[in-house]
This record gives C-alpha cells, structure tokens and sequence, in this order.
C-alpha cells in the first residue's frame, strides 16, 4: 500500500536503520534492495547512467536517491489529510486561474477567498482558488456573484495530495505510476 510521499533524507535513514527497502524497477520487475546492495547498484549507475537519476552526495559515495522505499515493519496508519498549502491548492487547480480560465505560472498567481475573509469566509479547500492578479483585483473584497464572475469548478478538498500526480507526469517518477498500478490492482479489497 502506498503510504506518502518522504525526503530522501528519511528514505537513507530508514534504509540504512533497516527499516526499509529499495524497490527498483529492472526491466519491467520491482527488485529490492538492502542499504549495501542499494550502495553498490549506486557504483555502476554513477559509471553508466549519471544524468538519468538523481544523486546525494556524501564524503565517501554518491547515492541514486530511490524513488521507491518499502517500509519491513509498520504499525500505523498515516493521517490522511491533504495539507491545506499553496503548493496542494496551485497543483489542485492546474496553474489555471479558476475565474478566466488561463494558466499562469505559480509566481503569476494568488489564492483568492470564494467568500472574502471580510465577509466571514474561512481559508478552508472549499473556499479558496488560484486566481490571477487581474482577476483577483476586479474581484476585490466581493464573492464572485457579487463581482459578476463565475468560477470555472467548485473548489473541493482533494482525496490524496494532488503533487503526486503532477510528478507522476515527468519522466523520471514512471517507476511511481507502475508501482501504484501493480498495487491498485493486487491489493485486497476488504
């Protein structure tokens, strides 16, 4: 079962605790991988393949920092919640400014409040949008119908962190799609 998204940091300090494990995705198989082995497939991909993974660098090696990790023991549940953050809200709305539809980059965009702060809105999923500087100033202190506009989809707190699926997109996360694949389809339903 998929559990979250971790730092590398804490990745290395699990495997290296022997808590975890690497998966690996060899030619279409998941392979795991002790901290030593991880160490060593590490040598021949620095030799082979640099540009294709990304590294952490130590005074004595360079690591591949794995995409997949399985946890050997777990006694809990994570909480799963999706934080309410900038980053979450931007990826939930696809860059698009939720009043004209346009997308813009994360430096071009602001988080509007669908019923203003002023007028008692809360900052809750339900509640606030990307929306783009013009937008967000022909709005001002208003809701949308008071401003006259309309808001392209109701804004809905999102199941599971919606980052995940935008880094799923590039390249060098495709280990994640199959992984999360296998297991939605292997796992027991109860």
């Amino acid at each position: 079962m998929a559990i979250r998204v971790t730092t590398a940091r804490r990745a290395f300090s699990l495997l290296y605790r022997n808590l975890a494990e690497v998966i690996h995705v060899e030619d279409d198989q998941f392979v795991s991988y002790d901290f030593d082995s991880w160490v060593q497939l590490s040598e021949v991909k620095k030799r082979f393949e640099p540009h294709r993974h990304d590294w952490v660098r130590t005074t004595r090696m360079s690591l591949v920092v794995p995409r997949i990790i399985r946890l050997t023991l777990y006694d809990r549940l994570p909480r799963k919640d999706v934080k309410l953050n900038r980053r979450n809200i931007f990826a939930r709305d696809g860059g698009r400014c939720q009043y004209c539809g346009k997308k813009y980059a994360s430096s071009e965009l602001s988080i509007d409040h669908v019923v203003p702060r002023s007028q008692h809105g809360k900052t809750s999923w339900e509640n606030v949008v990307c929306c783009c500087l013009k937008c967000n100033v022909k709005k001002g202190g208003r809701t949308p119908e008071q401003a006259g506009m309309t808001l392209i989809t109701k804004p809905v707190k999102p199941k599971r962190s919606p980052v995940i699926n935008l880094q799923l997109s590039n390249d060098r996360y495709r280990s994640w799609q199959q992984f999360l694949d296998h297991a939605y389809w292997s796992v027991e339903l109860k």
